[in-house]
């Protein structure tokens, strides 16, 4: 049996990137500043009222979040662009969404700690039961 080595293409040369470098700041005159500024203002408060509006609604099943969804952003449309409804109601969706997991997950978490200082409480002081590892001495038990 004979063994040959397997050839190799000719390298792949990549040209240097010939994108422009992007600033993430904006020079911008006055009279723009303050444009900029009142439609922060403006899209940002109607941002904050969405979002209180979505925490007020509570869990919602699929059916409910798409309802609600579609009031909360004709309303904002009122207000503003249907680009920009669309834009706050998804993040206020988002946030919220992300707020219930991080409750459910601190609630998890407490939960786990209580149980094992129950186990603790459970086993004699510089004891073990199983696994489960009581205090070192009566007076850490009681701290």
């Amino acid at each position: 049996m004979s063994r040959h080595l397997r050839s190799f293409a000719a390298p792949l040369v990549v040209a240097p990137p010939g994108g422009a470098r992007v600033r993430t700041r904006l020079r911008v005159d006055e009279a723009d500043e303050q444009v900029l500024r009142a439609l922060g203002e403006h899209l940002g408060s109607l941002a904050g009222g969405d979002l209180a509006e979505r925490c007020r609604e509570g869990r919602l099943d699929a059916k409910g979040q798409a309802a609600s969804r579609r009031e909360r952003k004709r309303a904002l449309t009122a207000a503003s662009s249907s680009r920009w409804a669309g834009a706050i109601t998804r993040t206020s969706e988002g946030a919220f969404q992300l707020a219930w997991r991080n409750l459910v997950t601190t609630q998890r978490s407490l939960r786990a700690r209580l149980r094992r200082i129950e186990q603790r409480l459970t086993v004699p002081a510089a004891g073990r039961c199983g696994r489960a590892r009581g205090y070192g001495t009566q007076a850490e038990r009681w701290e």
